[in-house]
């Protein structure tokens, strides 16, 4: 199971990162049409404030949506206990994002509701491995 635990962690690296790239690639597509709209017409005034406002809440979304799973990664690859946890909440919510995170969401289910891995999280607990991963049995 630790190998799961660890294919997850790395699909998780995968969403988060495609998330923050998705959110750097709004931030410059934004720049892109603003520069566009004030050199066709200096009068857009307003309307480049109301998509600077729009692309700053679509830019947060992404990057509260997308941390989230990078912090999961980082607790799944190093068997912390408290990932176990947060990865159920994470995946009930990634089954929204048809249809590559209902993929991961299904199989971090599969991973994280298996008694193996719950043994393997507890072991690492009692172990207090730090750094390193538990000697998956």
């Amino acid at each position: 199971m630790a190998t799961h635990v660890k294919l997850l962690a790395w699909l998780n690296v995968l969403l988060g990162g495609l998330g923050v790239v998705a959110a750097l690639g709004a931030m410059a597509s934004a720049q892109w049409l603003a520069h566009l709209l004030h050199n066709v017409n200096a009068e857009f005034e307003v309307p480049l404030a109301l998509i600077q406002v729009g692309v700053t809440v679509i830019l947060g979304t992404i990057l509260v949506t997308s941390l989230p799973c990078l912090i999961l990664a980082f607790g799944l690859l190093n068997f912390r206990p408290w990932a176990r946890i947060l990865g159920l909440v994470l995946s009930a919510l990634l089954l929204l994002h048809f249809p590559f995170g209902t993929v991961v969401g299904l199989y971090a289910f599969w991973v994280l509701l298996r008694t193996e891995t719950e043994t393997l999280f507890q072991s690492a607990e009692t172990t207090g491995s730090a750094g390193g991963s538990p000697r998956p049995r």
